[in-house]
């Protein structure tokens, strides 16, 4: 008897372990757009881009996962003006591939928040990269099918290059 109720307990252990995990392990792609804010925001406006995630479930409450992409911010031409002398100049592009890791965690069904850390490698003249961070909210759409989120995206180096970023993410 003794026995018998011992493998009863294992398994109600072992079914309520597996009752409380679900496995949301996917592949995530999407596009991103944004406005620059802070250092950067007079030489860029507008910054587009791509997102590229793997995530792992390792509970039911957090994914882990690695991410990367591409980030470009358009340059502005700007005109400067110091008493009866005009200068106009032309920025370029502001580019950089993101690798880093990141963590999500879901409070409730559908809802997530988290953040992403690395670094940033700069790939235009200038740019020499830097740490990476991004902290994100985002909803589940179309069943868990795809995913709509808001960010804030900083690279940090001597100057930060910061941008406030709407994102849109297919599930694989």
């Amino acid at each position: 008897m003794k026995g018998l109720l011992t493998i009863l307990f294992l398994l109600g252990i072992g079914y309520y372990g597996s009752a409380q995990y679900v496995d949301r392990t996917n592949f995530r792609a999407g596009l991103v757009g944004g406005i620059v804010v802070g250092d950067f925001s007079e030489a860029y406006s507008l910054n587009l881009g791509l997102d590229i995630y793997h995530h792992w479930g390792v509970s039911r409450e957090i994914d882990l996962g690695l991410t990367t992409g591409f980030m470009n911010a358009f340059g502005e031409k700007q005109t400067i003006t110091n008493g009866s002398i005009s200068v106009e100049t032309e920025f370029d592009n502001y580019q950089f591939i993101p690798a880093g890791a990141s963590v999500r965690i879901y409070p409730t069904s559908g809802f997530k928040f988290g953040a992403d850390a690395g670094y940033a490698i700069g790939l235009n003249d200038g740019n020499d990269g830097g740490f990476y961070y991004r902290p994100s909210i985002g909803i589940d759409l179309s069943g868990g099918s795809s995913e709509l989120n808001i960010s804030y995206m900083a690279v940090t180096d001597d100057v930060t290059f910061g941008t406030v970023l709407l994102g849109y993410l297919f599930l694989f």
